[in-house]
């Protein structure tokens, strides 16, 4: 995984702790190991409840331990920014491309530039193998305009998700 510190300017936001608003945060991905799954399933506790409860589907036990089942660590990288978990995102292979799951970045750092970021390295890499890569994400979540902004189309949707796809190269990187 790419490990070499990256920054992004930051826009006014509560940070997280350590992390001051308004100024570039640090970030770098790291592999996952089997210890971060807790880690990982707290995070994506805290992160989806709002759209699971407005869907009527969050179940406190439940949504750890579909993380805890598919935790994959051999294809899953951590966030670490300003030197801290900040996130993380996994990246698996599948039949005719990459599947997309998992990514979750800590709510002080959401809205400053780190998850465009993260998503535009991770395509990059992705792009240059050629292939599509297909991500599903909760209806009415805030997430589905970051994956709009950088390529994904709706394939299909049903009550609950929206299934998206992005071709090798489609959509602005730059953004």
């Amino acid at each position: 995984m790419d490990t070499s510190a990256k920054t992004d300017p930051g826009r006014p936001r509560q940070a997280a702790p350590g992390i001051e608003p308004g100024r570039p945060v640090e970030w770098a991905l790291r592999s996952a190991e089997p210890a971060d799954v807790e880690a990982i399933a707290e995070l994506r506790a805290t992160v989806m409840r709002p759209d699971l409860e407005r869907l009527g589907r969050f179940d406190e036990h439940r949504v750890r331990q579909r993380l805890r089942d598919s935790f994959s660590p051999q294809h899953t990288s951590v966030i670490v920014a300003a030197g801290a978990f900040a996130g993380c995102v996994t990246v698996r292979p599948a039949e005719d491309g990459r599947w997309l799951e998992h990514f979750y970045l800590a709510p002080g750092l959401q809205g400053r530039g780190i998850g465009s970021a993260v998503l535009r390295t991770l395509l990059a890499r992705i792009d240059a193998d050629g292939v599509l890569v297909r991500l599903n994400v909760l209806q009415g979540s805030a997430a589905r305009r970051l994956y709009e902004r950088h390529g994904f189309t709706v394939e299909a949707q049903d009550p609950i998700d929206v299934y998206m796809v992005r071709r090798p190269g489609a959509g602005a990187l730059g953004t």
